[in-house]
């Protein structure tokens, strides 16, 4: 394994470290302990779905337009602008760390500008999206929604400084002569998540809710606020932009990007009002009986079944990893379909 090849498979890797690679039993023992052999296989990636190759140190770093530059370590992303002032920073994802430093200092000496990070903006609170921000001390101002500071405050990490700078619906930054454009526009995938717009560089950046090239990630991108979060795409494409940063996975996003994505959801939610009425729960009911939870289980997997299968095979060999996460944001969809708009919710008689 190459160098760079070995670094991308680790920088992939980031994302999943904390997670215990064995349960282990009450009394030690190892139990589901995994193999290449019996580990599950999925559908391959469509080429379209990767981005660049990480460097040596983990981290790909690229102009987007002009003096607006990403980075990667291929799978979180992080951006910055350069200014006569100084650099702003966009979130500071810890899996990227100390490189988020080294790219803007790779770019700075390559350009003849400053490396001196002194604005950074919270897309939201999340840790995997801002756990580096303290990397940056003390005297960087850190801009960010209302609610991003109470939840940073009740959160109480020192990794993540609370927003020196809030707002509640919209706020203009002015720094070096450039112009960004931070709003709110309700909740999606979580109380503050903004939306960043950079109208003289034709960007838009909105976190966790579009990973170009790949279906969500588990569960619906564990969106705190579904129907929030779904029409979130409509929202960002009455910006004007051409270029999309989305927090996650090795590329860039398009506007045709949403495009896909907006139809996916759209064909989960239909397929889920089909599942709601088509699917007989009689069945599970009469062989369960009284394991009330048993039955419903088994009826929101056919449910589930029902509606995700199609998405599935559309989508596979379009959207990376539809056969490996469609069926749990299915799930979600489903249950925010009941319970928040109330699709199929029949009052007894």
């Amino acid at each position: 394994m190459s160098t760079t090849n070995r670094r991308s498979f680790l920088a992939r890797g980031a994302a999943l470290a904390a997670v215990p690679t064995a349960a282990v039993l009450a009394d030690g023992a190892l139990a589901g302990q995994a193999s290449a052999a019996t580990l599950p296989d999925y559908a391959p990636i469509p080429p379209s779905a990767l981005g660049p190759a990480v460097n040596a140190q983990g981290y790909y770093v690229g102009r987007v337009e002009k003096n607006l530059y990403w980075v990667t370590d291929g799978t979180y992303q992080a951006a910055f602008l350069t200014t006569r002032e100084g650099v702003v920073l966009f979130d500071a994802p810890p899996s990227i760390g100390h490189n988020l430093q080294r790219a803007v200092d790779e770019i700075a000496a390559a350009n003849g500008v400053s490396n001196k990070v002194t604005h950074l903006v919270y897309s939201h609170h999340h840790a995997d999206h801002l756990g580096a921000s303290s990397l940056f001390g003390r005297h960087v101002t850190r801009i960010g929604h209302t609610e991003a500071k109470k939840l940073l405050a009740r959160d109480n990490d020192p990794a993540r400084p609370v927003p020196d700078i809030t707002f509640d619906e919209r706020h203009t930054l002015h720094v070096g002569g450039e112009r960004i454009e931070l709003a709110w526009h309700g909740t999606n995938h979580t109380p503050d998540n903004v939306y960043i717009h950079l109208p003289r560089h034709n960007t838009l950046m909105l976190v966790d809710v579009l990973l170009p090239g790949w279906v969500p990630f588990d569960s619906f991108n564990l969106n705190e606020d579904v129907p929030g979060s779904i029409a979130a795409p409509a929202k960002a494409m009455s910006y004007p932009w051409k270029h999309f940063i989305g927090g996650h996975i090795g590329r860039l996003g398009t506007r045709q990007d949403m495009v896909v994505y907006q139809q996916y959801v759209d064909d989960i939610v239909e397929n889920v009002k089909k599942a709601l009425v088509t699917v007989d729960p009689t069945p599970y009911f009469a062989k369960y009986g009284d394991n009330v939870w048993a039955a419903v289980k088994e009826y929101q997997a056919a449910q589930v079944a029902y509606a995700s299968d199609p998405v599935i095979r559309k989508y596979t060999g379009v959207l990376a990893a539809a056969d490996v996460y469609t069926a749990s944001t299915t799930f979600v969809i489903l249950e925010s379909l009941r319970l928040d708009l109330g699709v199929e919710s029949q009052v007894h008689a």
